[in-house]
């Protein structure tokens, strides 16, 4: 029960003003096809629930009705912790050439999810909130190299973050229990 507190706490803390365009500068076009499957999360200024994650991995896969599920599994604590998930719907704003999503842990409430820095080759992101408290840096891949991790620090700075709080993701693959990692 207290962890269904601190989830939905956590989920109201997230709550943003979805529908509002955001203050900070979203990528101009996502390709939603290129941007489903696997995100590694390299580094991250953590919501309450993922504080301590390690091994996250958000995938997404595109819904019949247009809406993107959304996969968040990650380790509490350590690599032998049991893995956790979560499991919100994104909401595609529209005109927001599918960078603004609403992401929706429970319902109806919509958190707000900017793509806010997208490599051409979609092989790294930011997402990033008008409020500044939450960001993710993620990759195709579970590391980057040292100027790359620079590179995003440096973006998220320049997008008025205060990076203090940023924490780099362990990440340690294939995992040993491969089926608990899998969707």
């Amino acid at each position: 029960m207290r962890t269904l507190r601190l989830l939905v706490a956590s989920v109201l803390a997230l709550a943003g003003c979805a529908h509002t365009p955001p203050t900070v500068t979203p990528v101009a076009q996502v390709d939603l096809q290129r941007f489903m499957g696997d995100w590694y999360v390299i580094a991250h200024i953590p919501s309450y629930p993922e504080r301590d994650a390690y091994n996250a991995v958000e995938s997404y896969s595109l819904r019949p009705d247009g809406r993107v599920q959304t996969h968040f599994r990650y380790r509490s604590g350590s690599f032998d912790a049991p893995v956790r998930t979560m499991d919100p719907v994104g909401t595609v704003q529209p005109g927001t050439g599918n960078a603004v999503w609403g992401m929706q842990f429970v319902w109806p409430i919509q958190a707000e999810y900017v793509i806010a820095d997208l490599s051409p080759d979609y092989t790294l992101t930011i997402i990033a909130r008008s409020k500044r408290d939450y960001a993710w840096i993620m990759a195709r891949t579970p590391t980057i190299s040292d100027a790359a991790y620079a590179d995003a620090v440096q973006r998220l700075k320049q997008m008025g973050y205060r990076t203090d709080g940023l924490r780099r993701v362990p990440q340690r693959w294939p995992e040993k229990d491969a089926k608990a990692a899998s969707p």
